[in-house]
């Protein structure tokens, strides 16, 4: 199948410039761009972009496909097909939003992604991380304080049975845990290496997983030929994961400046996001609180991180509160707050992409390139009713901010007839 997108600016995820030209797509790649109009090949689909803004579809770096759908009541009392299913009916809305692709957190997503890789308009691509890896009483660590803890004979917690988190304390059952995520589908691992607003054991301030423990994760990772990304809020946390081999620190928000300038020093990537107050709710209030507390250092992180030259990759972290995704695109405008709109663009696309190439031989979209509009990309685009160079709020309201909606050379949406 071809379609020929004719009449549009260009923003190719790579440069600043709006290019005016015309993009052939040919199956499930980008065959031509080109700045005089291309022949229309036969039986091929015809846009006419009416010089609105053609951009390569936008990748969230930190999603949590199955917490994205389901509630914290769902997780805890949905059966596992339910949770699935809910998914897979919910990633379309992902998808529809012009997330493209997503790199899944947390979750049992591998089964989803096939399902999708089959049927492009699903759902965007996903990067699962399956279960995310966390020791005893520590932010993965769901299970209740009468229990006995897994490591000491106990029973699996029920985030642990779903396979949305996996406890796993010493070396040995480290190394276990990392290479079971693997042998489920996972392209990168996530370990828990601090304390987080949602849990109800560990402090922000509390370091997460012994060295020898981290290190062993990395060892087993880059074995696989990937690399081990860390959710950590703290100083000495985020430190530590650095000094064990980690590639990508999740979040970081309550770091300071010395170890902002140490990410870029070490070539190490910062997933972090515009986290503003609102965008997470919580029953308990020390949540509440640690949440506020995370939310202070919003500011800091980006400006240090821009000043450093750390390679930083966006993304939103959204949870449990399925009647409010539409925080993704809230999310991804606001941050043009902290950073240019060129470069807010040039991150959700080109930049994300960058960092999900991390994944190296486990990377399953590696036979093309993901986040720009360039012969032989991926045929992801968006056609955006205005400039996002110009204002970032097109893409706030997407049902009508973004007219056109193709994925793998599918046509997902087009208001356009």
């Amino acid at each position: 199948m071809s379609v020929l997108i004719k009449n549009v600016r260009i923003f190719d995820g790579l440069s600043g410039r709006l290019v005016p030209g015309h993009v052939l797509i040919d199956g499930a790649t980008i065959a031509a761009i080109d700045t005089s109009p291309i022949a229309e090949p036969a039986g091929a689909t015809v846009i006419d972009g009416a010089d609105r803004v053609l951009m390569p579809g936008m990748i969230d770096a930190h999603a949590h496909l199955v917490g994205m759908a389901n509630t914290l009541l769902d997780l805890a009392m949905a059966s596992q097909t339910q949770l699935a299913a809910t998914t897979l009916a919910r990633a379309k809305g992902t998808l529809l939003r012009g997330f493209t692709t997503v790199r899944d957190m947390a979750g049992d997503t591998a089964g989803i992604k096939k399902v999708i890789d089959g049927e492009p308009a699903l759902g965007p691509r996903i990067y699962p991380s399956q279960a995310a890896i966390s020791q005893t009483a520590g932010h993965g660590d769901f299970g209740f304080v009468y229990e006995t803890p897994t490591a000491l004979g106990g029973n699996e917690s029920r985030a642990e049975t779903i396979g949305f988190m996996r406890v796993a304390d010493g070396v040995d059952r480290v190394l276990a845990a990392v290479r079971e995520q693997l042998k489920l589908g996972a392209s990168q691992i996530k370990l828990m290496v601090g304390g987080g607003a949602a849990s109800m054991y560990d402090p922000l301030y509390t370091v997460q997983f012994t060295s020898p423990e981290l290190a062993a994760a990395v060892q087993a990772a880059t074995d696989y030929g990937t690399y081990v990304a860390t959710h950590v809020y703290n100083v000495a946390g985020i430190r530590r994961a650095v000094q064990a081999g980690v590639k990508s620190i999740e979040h970081g928000h309550l770091a300071d400046e010395p170890t902002i300038a140490m990410l870029a020093e070490r070539d190490v990537w910062l997933s972090t996001q515009p986290f503003a107050e609102h965008d997470h709710s919580f029953l308990d209030p020390d949540s509440t609180e640690k949440n506020r507390e995370i939310c202070s250092g919003t500011p800091h992180v980006y400006e240090w991180a821009t000043k450093h030259g750390v390679k930083l990759a966006w993304g939103t972290d959204l949870l449990f509160e399925p009647d409010h995704v539409a925080r993704q695109s809230e999310m991804m405008v606001r941050l043009g707050e902290y950073v240019s709109n060129v470069d807010a663009l040039k991150m959700v696309t080109s930049g994300n992409a960058a960092l999900l190439r991390l994944a190296g031989e486990r990377d399953p979209y590696r036979a093309a390139r993901l986040g720009e509009i360039t012969p032989g990309a991926w045929a992801d685009v968006l056609l955006v009713e205005r400039d996002p160079t110009a204002d970032l709020s097109v893409l706030a309201t997407p049902d009508t901010g973004i007219a056109v909606i193709v994925k793998d050379g599918v046509i997902v949406k087009n208001t356009l007839g």
